[in-house]
């Protein structure tokens, strides 16, 4: 259930992802880039801190190399039911997210996203590999390795020490 995943890739920029209208994007545009992927979704009780703490992180770190994408994923009690437009709308309108909000992806099971086999491979955390819920975090450096990773609980600006000391690594 929990056991990790084997996978080829060596790092986040060898993926290719596609964005909520389902175009095509390789994550090779982010190199030198510190990244932060999270799963979201707009029903949870953890959207609004999660939301608003993520938009706040972006405006302050955007412009020193810092990016965050969001992929939405409706394996949590059906939190993020509708299209991945909608959830992308929902974070720009409501949360004035300026960050890529990604096509909706599975995150667990033997569906789930390529790219997160390789984070959680990456980084398996106390449930083996297995994602626990909304707003999982992973803290990804310039060389798209994973630096970290945090639980749903965790804030989004309880780890912006991280994302600077990610940023300030050569």
């Amino acid at each position: 259930m929990g056991a990790s995943v084997s996978v080829p890739e060596r790092s986040v920029h060898q993926f290719t992802v596609k964005d909520s209208s389902g175009k095509e994007l390789n994550l090779s545009i982010y190199q030198g880039k510190v990244l932060l992927v999270v799963n979201v979704a707009s029903k949870c009780g953890f959207t609004e801190s999660n939301y608003t703490q993520l938009t706040e992180l972006y405006r302050i770190y955007k412009d020193h190399g810092f990016e965050i994408l969001a992929f939405p994923c409706n394996q949590f009690l059906n939190q993020e039911p509708g299209t991945s437009q909608e959830a992308h709308e929902f974070a720009c309108t409501r949360f004035q997210a300026e960050y890529p909000v990604f096509q909706k992806v599975r995150v667990n099971g033997q569906n789930a996203a390529p790219l997160y086999k390789f984070l959680k491979a990456s980084k398996p955390s106390f449930l083996g590999s297995r994602i626990k819920w909304n707003f999982t975090k992973f803290l990804v450096g310039k060389d798209g390795l994973v630096i970290d990773r945090y639980g749903p609980m965790v804030t989004p600006l309880s780890i912006e020490k991280d994302i600077k000391k990610a940023l300030e690594e050569a």
